[in-house]
């Protein structure tokens, strides 16, 4: 029997980039996550009878798996098309894929090389379009890390941040969540490998609104005074023919234990995995206590799930197919 409990619907049908949320929704987002982290038996039959589609063209381990679990834990099911050597879009145009789609399944989560394959599929389907990965932003993991510190810290107000290497998806994501929700976020990273401007301003604009503090430094003497410092591969899915460059580019920016210990005495380490120890990040600092790596994946699923249930738990099967809003995000 499909649960009839309800939850507050998001003001979009899609989640692009964590630009289409405010602070209140992702707070919203961190409270249901937390009560279906704490009692994941309430949860087993809030989307009963409803399926989400998988369509991934990069190898996943964490967001693979939390999707088609917590999907099951919910009640419902995931199918997984595996696109990593078929590109969406080659076989037949993302326009059918996404017409398609949306007449058997109530969500489409995406993981793709062009953050433009992901806005077609949402532009062209009536049924919600998750972004579990782009070249652009990765906000699944971004509202992952930051309900991860929450729950670290107890709470985010006057928490800093510190993310250290390549200005990639991930960045951007953090930029933005920070900004949204009023953190002081800390990037450093080489000047060749920046976060993009245009996410930079967009995250200041944000962060006019909000009070946060967006740095952007090429120093990482910088990183002193934060409660947690990020890192992420130097070499993203794609790139491996720069690879022996990039070593090159970043090796200054290696988490080392001393670079945590100038952080502060208890400032927590954070990687979005996999990780590269002996590049980005030293096997002593990523297997230490200060290390929250494994907390991180965790709740990749309790958020996940929590995004799945404020953008269908509210939905019956019968209205998946009304024309819904959508707005587009960061031209």
């Amino acid at each position: 029997m499909a649960s009839t409990r309800s939850f507050k619907p998001l003001a979009h049908k899609d989640l692009l980039s964590l630009a289409q949320l405010t602070s209140d929704e992702v707070q919203a987002l961190f409270q249901t996550a937390g009560e279906f982290k704490r009692n994941p038996r309430e949860f087993l039959h809030a989307l009963e009878g409803q399926t989400i589609v998988l369509l991934f063209e990069k190898d996943s381990l964490r967001t693979l798996v939390s999707f088609e679990v917590g999907m099951a834990k919910l009640g419902g099911r995931a199918v997984y098309l595996d696109h990593r050597t078929n590109r969406i879009g080659q076989r037949e145009p993302i326009r059918d894929y996404a017409k398609n789609l949306e007449r058997w399944t109530e969500a489409i989560v995406a993981r793709t090389y062009e953050h433009s394959t992901i806005e077609s599929l949402a532009k062209d389907a009536k049924i919600p379009v998750i972004n579990a990965l782009s070249n652009l932003y990765h906000p699944c993991q971004g509202l992952a890390d930051y309900f991860t510190l929450q729950e670290r810290f107890g709470s985010l107000d006057g928490l800093k941040l510190a993310y250290i290497g390549d200005g990639n998806n991930v960045c951007h994501s953090l930029m933005i969540g920070a900004a949204k929700l009023g953190l002081t976020l800390t990037v450093i990273a080489p000047k060749s490998h920046q976060a993009l401007k245009k996410v930079i301003d967009q995250a200041q604009v944000f962060a006019n609104d909000s009070g946060a503090k967006i740095t952007i430094s090429d120093d990482p003497a910088v990183v002193s005074g934060h409660d947690a410092v990020y890192t992420d591969t130097w070499t993203s899915m794609g790139q491996e023919d720069q690879a022996a460059e990039r070593v090159k580019v970043f090796q200054k920016y290696q988490v080392t234990d001393k670079l945590m210990r100038s952080a502060g005495p208890d400032a927590v380490f954070m990687h979005c995995l996999p990780a590269h120890r002996g590049e980005e990040v030293a096997a002593d600092v990523i297997d230490s206590p200060r290390s929250i790596v494994y907390d991180q994946a965790e709740n990749r699923m309790h958020v996940q799930n929590a995004l799945l249930l404020h953008l269908l738990g509210s939905k019956s099967a019968s209205t998946k197919l009304k024309p819904k809003h959508h707005a587009s995000v960061l031209a």
